[in-house]
């Protein structure tokens, strides 16, 4: 039994290395790479503890490099997914009758192992895995991970520090309980950040986790899993299955203990999560917690007292970084008149210098997409707007795949606002922009607001005060993350809560207290220490 209150160790976010020439962690990182390089890795599943292995191979190879084998995992079926949830629901009892500080202290030292002695391997199986150089390999995978570990159990403490107010004579309290039955944590391939913290976040607060990670990112994910067994995270807690998404969903959303789902990926998808979540919910022990981060199509808007060359270097930084495929992206623009031949040399100046090819070149900027099927429908958008006559290619344009799924960083200049690359994601390095005349801004932010379904992450430039608080309020529902001055993207666990809403998602803020709370279920009690021995009131007596 626990004989104390504790205190958590001083919680902040971690520091990103340089990896500058000649710098201890670029030469290790190297070393990390060849060694990843030089080994064919065998992936199992991990479904309560164990590892399991079907023969059905699936190859793992890079975006970038196609023709090298990094290894194979083994492809499971729905057997696997009812097995994943069998082992969660044995592993359930023990796990939530578990003290807070002992589940804090697994995801405390998973966070110091990822920073720590594992640093430079989650590097190179993102950099290797899902084509990331290495500045967005380190933020992703060892910071934003580690920060996502440390600040849950901070907010963890937090939640359970709100109790309630207790009168004479009575003692009141909450009891923060895990959601009664499994999660599914269902994650995208773009941040193995993400990854982690999709299943980690309810599995801190008790609750246990079948994981089906994206099977472009099988790589990393196995990764954590080893990570955080070697944390001390008991058997079955977390589940780790490869199979096709619609036998995991089959399985899984039809089961009566199916208690929630934390979820990265793309609307459509989302959509029909929560639709059979409706057609279930009969089925159900309780109403499921569906929490989501869906599709963007994020925009930056220029107003004519803005520095043109920040709005061009945001431009760069916020479109063509990881190759456009981060949910923040910039993929539409919305440029005045007055600054667009200003702005227009700029961009065209740095997308000119940017280097594009394997992540090992730690020179190249932009690296390859994530797979066949997304560079052929950015090449083909990329064709579409050479053929059209409502669109310009102003910069890039060009696709190879011969080696890997290379796109270039590409501009496309539109003359109507609702062309299709101004509305549809688009998910890779392909930014679309709209200049608008100068005395036509109102009509500009209309066109903004009703031009998408989402509303992920949006930026402003403007170096008018007045401006800033007018369009600040004018775009209040157009996006959950909301830049003044800077890119859309790289939004920081405790800094900046990510998530927005519309088509984008439930906007329940990763790494904040407002997540965790999602995978809760409080119960209140009460407890009267010398109780009534008499039914009336004193209201009944007469004078």
């Amino acid at each position: 039994m626990a004989k104390g209150v504790y205190q958590l160790p001083e919680i902040s976010n971690e520091p990103i290395m340089s990896y500058a020439p000649g710098s201890p962690e670029k030469k290790a990182l190297k070393q990390a790479i060849a060694d990843a390089r030089a080994t064919v890795a065998d992936i199992p599943m991990i479904i309560g503890g164990q590892e399991t292995r079907t023969g059905k191979l699936v190859d793992i190879r890079p975006p970038h490099d196609r023709q090298h084998l990094l290894g194979h995992y083994h492809q499971g079926d729905r057997s696997h997914v009812r097995a994943a949830i069998d082992a969660a629901m044995t592993a359930k009892p023990a796990w939530e009758k578990m003290h807070w500080e002992s589940r804090a202290a697994i995801f405390l030292k998973a966070a110091d192992l990822i920073a720590g002695p594992y640093r430079q391997q989650m590097n190179a199986a993102t950099m290797l895995g899902q084509s990331k150089n290495a500045f967005q390999a380190e933020i992703d995978c060892v910071c934003e991970l580690a920060d996502f570990f440390r600040f849950n159990v901070k907010n963890m403490y937090d939640i359970y520090h709100q109790q309630p107010h207790s009168s004479p004579g009575v003692w009141n309290r909450l009891e923060w309980r895990p959601l009664e039955g499994f999660v599914w944590a269902l994650t995208p391939f773009n941040f193995t950040s993400i990854a982690g913290n999709l299943p980690g976040a309810p599995a801190l607060v008790g609750n246990v986790c079948v994981w089906k990670p994206s099977k472009t990112a099988v790589y990393p994910a196995h990764l954590i899993m080893k990570i955080l067994r070697e944390a001390g995270l008991p058997d079955g807690v977390i589940n780790l299955v490869y199979c096709p998404g619609p036998a995991a969903a089959e399985e899984i959303l039809a089961h009566e203990h199916f208690a929630g789902i934390h979820f990265t990926g793309s609307t459509g998808v989302f959509n029909n999560i929560w639709e059979n979540i409706g057609k279930n919910i009969g089925k159900y022990r309780s109403y499921p917690r569906v929490v989501g981060e869906t599709g963007g199509k994020d925009y930056i808007f220029a107003d004519p007292t803005a520095d043109p060359v920040a709005v061009a270097v945001a431009m760069t930084r916020g479109a063509f970084e990881y190759q456009g495929q981060k949910c923040s992206a910039a993929s539409r623009a919305y440029i005045p008149a007055s600054l667009w031949p200003s702005i227009r040399r700029r961009l065209q100046q740095d997308i000119a210098s940017i280097k594009t090819g394997n992540v090992e070149d730690f020179t190249n900027f932009v690296n390859a997409v994530i797979d066949e099927d997304s560079f052929d429908k950015l090449a083909a958008a990329i064709d579409a707007a050479k053929a059209s006559p409502d669109a310009e290619i102003i910069a890039g344009g060009t696709h190879d795949k011969t080696k890997g799924f290379f796109i270039a960083p590409t501009v496309i200049r539109v003359n109507r606002p609702d062309y299709n690359t101004m509305r549809e994601e688009l998910f890779g390095p392909v930014l679309t922009l709209y200049v608008y005349d100068d005395d036509k801004v109102e009509e500009t932010l209309d066109l903004l607001d009703s031009g998408s379904i989402y509303a992920l992450t949006g930026a402003i430039f403007s170096n008018s005060r007045a401006n800033i608080e007018k369009l600040t309020e004018r775009l209040t529902h157009t996006a959950g993350n909301f830049y003044i001055n800077d890119k859309p993207t790289g939004a920081v666990v405790d800094q900046q809560p990510f998530g927005g809403g519309r088509a984008s998602g439930t906007n329940d803020k990763a790494g904040t207290v407002s997540n965790l709370l999602r995978w809760v279920s409080p119960r209140a009690i009460k407890e009267t220490f010398v109780s009534a021995t008499d039914y009336t009131y004193p209201s009944f007596l007469e004078e």
